[in-house]
C-alpha cells in the first residue's frame, strides 16, 4: 500500500474515508458516556452506594486520561493504523466484561479499561490531519470532530433507550460487537501512516512535560476546557438522577428523549470553527464560556416540577452542550495550528488535562447530589466556568 500521506498531498481524501473516520470517532468516544444516564440503575444493580455512584463515570474518564498520556503520544512513534486497531480490540474486550458484570469491582475495572482503549479516537483525529492535504486539512479535521461530537451527544439517549427496552447490560454488549467490527474494517481500509521520528518511547514521554511547560496556548486552552468539561460531566452525571427521582419520575425512555435534545448543541461546533477561521477566536470563546455559565444559572433561578421546569432544563442542556462543543473546537483548532511533528503529543496533553476536569466534575457531582441535592451540585458546577472566564480575561490578544 502506498504511503497515505503522499497520496493525500496529491489529492484530497475521498468523502467515504472522511465519513468513515468521523463515524469511527463517534462510535469509539460514545463508550465514554454510555454509563452517564444509567448511573442510578447500574449503581443499584452492582451494589454501590449513592455516594460512590460518581465512580461509575469517573473511572472511565481516569482510564481515558491514562490512555491520553501514555497511548496517544505513541501516534508520533508507531504505525497509526495498528495502534488504533489494538486499542479497539482492548475496548471491545472491556465492553464485553462490562456487559456481563454483576459486581461493582468487575464493572469498575472494565470501566477503567474502556477509557484506556477509547483513546483510539484521539489517535484518529491527528491521523486525519496527517492524511489530508494542506488545502483541505481544516475541513477534514472539522468533519471528523463533528462525528466525534455527535458520538458524545447521541451516546446518552442510545444507552437510555437500550436500558429501557433491553436492560442496562445491552448497550455494552451491542457496543462491544460494533467496536470489534469497526476494528476489522479499519484494519482493512485505512492507509498506513508510519511516523518519521525515531525518538525512543521514554524520551517521547519526557518531551511532553517540556511541551506543556513551554507551550502557553496549550496550557490555557486545556485549562479553559477542563473547567467547562467539569461542569458538563457534573450536569450529565446528576441530571439523570434528578429526572428519575421523586420530583420528575422520568423513565429511562424519558431520560433518553431529554438527552436527545442536547444533540442540538452540536451545531455550535462547525459555527465555532468558521468563526475561528475568520480570526474571531476570542469573541467566540467569550460566547462559549458565557453559554456554559448561563446553562447552570437557569435551573438555579427557575426551580419547578412543572413543564416550565422541564423546559428550563432542556434549554440548559442545549446551551451547555453548545458551549462545550464550541470551546472544544476552538481549543483543538489552536492546538493543531502548531508543529505537525508533535501533534499527537499536544493532542494527548490537551485531552488529558480537560478530561481530568471531567473526572473531577463527575466525582463531585455524585457526591454533591447525594449530600445536598441538585442545587448543591449546580452551585459547585457554576464555579468552574466562572473560573475559566476569569482566567481567559487575563489572556493577551
Amino acid at each position: 500500500m502506498a504511503d497515505g500521506k503522499k497520496q493525500a498531498d496529491e489529492k484530497n481524501l475521498p468523502t467515504w474515508l472522511i465519513l468513515l473516520l468521523a463515524t469511527a470517532c463517534g462510535i469509539i468516544v460514545a463508550n465514554l458516556y454510555y454509563a452517564q444516564p444509567l448511573v442510578g440503575v447500574i449503581r443499584s444493580s452492582v451494589g454501590m452506594s449513592a455516594g460512590t455512584a460518581g465512580l461509575i463515570v469517573t473511572l472511565t474518564q481516569i482510564g481515558y486520561v491514562v490512555g491520553l498520556l501514555f497511548v496517544v503520544p505513541m501516534g508520533d512513534l508507531v504505525e497509526n493504523r495498528r495502534l488504533v486497531v489494538v486499542s479497539l480490540l482492548l475496548t471491545a474486550a472491556a465492553l464485553a466484561a462490562a456487559a456481563v458484570s454483576e459486581q461493582a469491582a468487575l464493572f469498575l475495572f472494565a470501566s477503567f479499561a474502556i477509557g484506556v482503549g477509547a483513546v483510539a479516537a484521539q489517535v484518529l483525529v491527528p491521523y486525519a490531519s496527517y492524511l489530508a492535504s494542506e488545502s483541505s486539512r481544516g475541513r477534514v479535521v472539522g468533519n471528523v470532530m463533528s462525528g466525534l461530537l455527535l458520538g458524545i451527544m447521541l451516546s446518552r439517549p442510545l444507552s437510555s433507550l437500550a436500558a429501557e427496552f433491553l436492560g442496562w447490560h445491552a448497550i455494552f454488549a451491542l457496543s462491544a460487537a460494533a467496536v470489534a467490527v469497526l476494528a476489522i474494517v479499519l484494519m482493512r481500509v485505512l492507509p498506513a501512516r508510519r511516523p518519521s521520528t525515531n525518538t525512543p518511547y521514554t524520551a517521547l514521554l519526557r518531551s511532553m512535560w517540556h511541551l506543556l511547560r513551554t507551550t502557553s496556548i496549550l496550557r490555557r486552552r486545556a485549562a479553559y476546557h477542563a473547567c467547562v468539561f467539569a461542569t458538563f460531566s457534573l450536569f450529565w452525571t446528576t441530571v439523570p438522577l434528578l429526572l428519575t427521582g421523586p420530583v420528575y419520575h422520568f423513565s429511562q425512555k424519558g431520560v433518553a428523549l431529554f438527552a436527545l435534545v442536547g444533540v442540538a448543541g452540536a451545531v455550535a461546533a462547525p459555527v465555532a470553527g468558521r468563526l475561528a477561521d475568520r480570526g474571531w477566536t476570542r469573541p467566540a470563546t467569550w460566547i462559549a464560556l458565557a453559554a456554559v455559565i448561563i446553562s447552570v444559572l437557569l435551573p438555579l433561578l427557575v426551580r419547578s416540577s412543572s413543564p416550565v421546569g422541564v423546559g428550563v432544563l432542556v434549554v440548559s442542556a442545549i446551551l451547555l452542550d453548545a458551549g462545550v462543543s464550541a470551546n472544544l473546537v476552538l481549543g483543538q483548532r489552536a492546538i493543531f495550528s502548531l508543529s505537525p511533528d508533535i501533534r499527537s503529543r499536544l493532542n494527548g496533553l490537551f485531552m488529558a488535562i480537560f478530561f481530568m476536569g471531567g473526572a473531577a466534575g463527575s466525582a463531585l457531582g455524585g457526591w454533591a447530589y447525594a449530600s445536598g441535592g441538585w442545587s448543591t451540585a449546580l452551585w459547585i458546577g457554576i464555579v468552574f466556568p466562572v473560573a475559566a472566564m476569569l482566567y481567559f480575561a487575563t489572556e493577551k490578544r
